[in-house]
């Protein structure tokens, strides 16, 4: 690549590498290699559950590592400075380097160990709809931070069938769980950073601070034996500008979610729980459209997340 001139002669590199003992010892090589021929920097990234005794771990958990760590890189030094090498690897990783890349805007090159030539994949646009994740973008963050697979359940009432390639079903005991599947961590780590970069372009205005309202709770008793509800819906008005007011509508003390922000027929609905109980409330916002309203619920869940 650099004899071609696809990269400059002191590009700075990064290897992903296996969570072996091998694939350490191997990028421990290649790092002081490119180090003692004056690449900076030179970084070997270990990529967990990337490795090749248990297939199930390396597809659920290492491709989606995978991606991760390569979003990572990219975000830290910009798309417009980087490449993806994707040679090394099973054909899985390389494919996953590839629809990375071209998610991005990122070139993608690879060489086949028995040509001379490299291939180069350029940036291509592929048909992933922005409003899509915004509108499952408190599913998406969820199950990226689970450390488990979630019943499918959880989300039967926000379900739409373009989610389909964005989790993988499992079952267990006779249950159907989901697990966020590689294509879907890509899905996710795009649009996540294109609505970072878009996100004054796509949301409603802010409210003005004198018309932000408390929170209203239901009369029941609930509310008095769990005041932490009240105090994560202050929060919500008032570090989230398109927010106006919140107001609870449901609570059942025996029921385990997950917190979170949805769009629903009412409008924008959220979600509290501390995986014993669950309340419910309404949230009044500035959105005027349904694309106003996906863009709020996509700052919310990305604001719960940080």
């Amino acid at each position: 690549m650099i004899d071609k001139q696809y990269v400059p002669n002191d590009c700075g590199l990064f290897f992903l590498h296996s969570d072996t003992d091998d694939g350490r010892s191997i990028a421990d090589i290649l790092k002081r290699y490119y180090q003692l021929k004056g690449h900076v920097p030179v970084g070997a990234i270990d990529v967990p559950d990337l490795q090749d005794q248990d297939p199930k771990r390396f597809r659920t958990k290492g491709l989606r590592n995978l991606a991760r760590k390569i979003c990572r890189v990219i975000r830290d030094r910009s798309a417009a400075a980087c490449a993806i090498n994707a040679t090394g690897g099973y054909k899985a990783q390389i494919a996953i380097g590839v629809l990375l890349g071209q998610a991005i805007g990122v070139p993608v090159y690879y060489k086949h160990e028995l040509f001379s030539e490299i291939i180069a994949f350029p940036p291509m646009p592929i048909a992933l709809d922005f409003e899509v994740w915004m509108r499952a973008s408190g599913m998406l963050y969820d199950l990226e931070r689970a450390r488990d697979a979630t019943p499918a359940t959880m989300y039967a009432d926000e379900w739409e069938e373009k989610y389909e390639s964005l989790v993988e079903r499992v079952e267990i005991d006779g249950e159907e769980y989901l697990e966020l599947s590689p294509t879907g961590q890509i899905f996710h780590e795009t649009f996540r950073e294109r609505f970072r970069t878009a996100r004054d372009q796509v949301l409603p205005p802010p409210v003005p601070l004198a018309q932000k309202r408390s929170p209203r709770l239901e009369k029941a008793g609930w509310p008095g034996e769990h005041p932490e509800v009240e105090r994560f819906m202050n929060r919500v008005t008032n570090e989230v500008p398109q927010v106006r007011h919140c107001a609870t509508f449901y609570y059942n003390p025996d029921l385990a979610e997950r917190t979170r922000f949805r769009v629903c027929r009412e409008g924008i609905e959220g979600i509290y729980s501390d995986g014993r109980f669950t309340a419910k409330f309404r949230v009044e916002t500035t959105a005027q459209t349904p694309g106003q309203q996906a863009a709020v619920v996509a700052s919310l869940n990305e604001w719960l997340s940080s």
